[in-house]
């Protein structure tokens, strides 16, 4: 029982790591997984270390 909860609680820090980097270089998604493969903790380094996402200009 503990695992499936501590598996909900690492998916759902996983998704809010996501929400963070949705307007960064590689988007939610690839945060989101970058969070799940590897950890959480540092999904939010790589969001925190980069860029934010170009806007064509018109």
């Amino acid at each position: 029982m503990h695992q499936i909860v501590l598996i909900i609680v690492y998916v759902f820090i996983s998704y809010l790591v996501g929400l963070l980097g949705k307007n960064r270089k590689f988007g939610f998604y690839g945060y989101f997984f970058l969070s799940i493969f590897i950890s959480p903790l540092l999904g939010v380094l790589f969001v925190l270390a980069s860029d934010s996402r170009k806007v064509p200009k018109s």
